[in-house]
């Protein structure tokens, strides 16, 4: 049994993450907050795989890709040079994958790149095309699968893959350690970002209600039509509904806290979801109605402390009733923006405890007068 400790360092965002957040006009500084202080008991065994085994396994979904992973990027050249070393006998790199306690199946946690070119080339087609080996020895260059000569075929089928296969011990009602062993060891060219390992990991009722939010016709115009490649416009409305149910329980850091909300919640039923879709739509439509495009936008960029706060006022707001015009959520909101208190706590750790706390309070009380 092995102890998998997280390090002391913050955990390293990559760069392309960071520019993608910039290009789609987001500002969140709560990227920069270091991970929880859990601790994992994981064990992990390694095991070796024939070809033909894993493409039994990838069809009967015992081996399984997550629908939301990050898409197939490689090459058919790249692919290729995949398939020319197995069938030259060399080694490659093995696979990561995850045990389900429940079920026993196993989730592809690093390695779906070599495993789908396998899949793709059994199956015979490439991105809709005859898959054809390309830019390979010329024994095999332009060889589909059931072109290759027989003993070739066996070769193949008989080459092996090593995977590291690890289930949790501890905690063992938690997914925690799976979401932590996703960032880390995912090594699809760039890593993940936190909402496409929810994607992968908790996907379900919760996180398909969040994707049909995500298509709300006013909150394409307050974020911007353009979807965002790597799913800050989902982690946006996911972190508001947690704040909502569970502002008042919020811990550090808020990725953990975002990661816990998804799994405990991933199978809601449909009433239950309906009220978060009803919460959120209302709660948008309110604020565009007063503010329009500047709406959470202290300055150029949409502050996704701002967006927290300012729906977490409105929202808690609503269900009062009463007069409520536009004019009034405007002037709540100036006010709310004016006061240094809030900006404060949109700039700097705005993912600590204290911090979230100031900001979800003053942003209730400037909308509830």
């Amino acid at each position: 049994m092995e102890e998998a400790t997280p390090p002391e360092q913050p955990i390293e965002i990559e760069d392309e993450y960071k520019l993608a957040l910039e290009a789609a006009d987001v500002e969140d500084e709560a990227l920069l907050e270091q991970p929880g202080d859990i601790k994992f008991a994981i064990t992990s065994y390694g095991a070796d795989y024939t070809v033909d085994t894993l493409i039994r396994r990838l069809k009967s979904q015992a081996f399984y890709v997550p629908q939301f992973q990050r898409r197939f990027v490689w090459s058919q050249r790249h692919a290729s040079r995949f398939l020319e070393s197995l069938l030259m006998g060399l080694p490659v790199p093995g696979i990561f994958l995850y045990k389900e306690p429940r079920t026993n199946r196993h989730l592809v946690v690093d390695g779906q790149q070599r495993l789908r070119t396998l899949q793709y080339f059994y199956d015979g087609l490439f991105e809709e095309k005859k898959f054809r080996l390309t830019g390979v020895r010329d024994e095999w260059n332009g060889k589909s699968y059931e072109e290759l000569s027989p003993s070739d075929k066996l070769k193949l089928d008989d080459s092996t893959v090593h995977a590291t296969i690890f289930q949790r011990d501890e905690p063992k009602d938690s997914r925690k350690s799976l979401y932590f062993v996703f960032e880390r060891i995912n090594s699809g060219g760039i890593r993940l970002s936190p909402q496409e390992i929810r994607n992968c990991i908790a996907d379900g009722p919760l996180l398909r209600c969040i994707r049909e939010m995500n298509d709300d016709p006013t909150w394409r115009r307050v974020f911007g039509d353009k979807r965002n490649a790597r799913l800050k416009d989902q982690e946006l409305i996911l972190r508001f509904l947690a704040m909502h149910m569970r502002g008042e329980s919020y811990h550090a850091p808020m990725r953990d806290f975002l990661n816990e909300f998804c799994t405990e919640h991933m199978e809601e039923p449909l009433e239950v979801l309906a009220t978060f879709k009803t919460t959120f739509t209302n709660a948008i439509n309110t604020i565009w109605e007063a503010k329009g495009r500047a709406a959470f936008r202290p300055s150029r960029a949409l502050n996704a402390a701002v967006f927290e706060g300012v729906m977490l006022g409105v929202a808690a707001r609503l269900p009062k009733g009463g007069p409520f015009s536009k004019a009034d959520i405007a002037e709540a909101y100036d006010a709310l923006l004016s006061d240094p208190a809030f900006l404060q706590a949109c700039e700097r750790a705005t993912a600590r405890e204290d911090i979230v706390k100031t900001r979800r309070t003053t942003a209730i009380a400037k909308f509830a007068g």
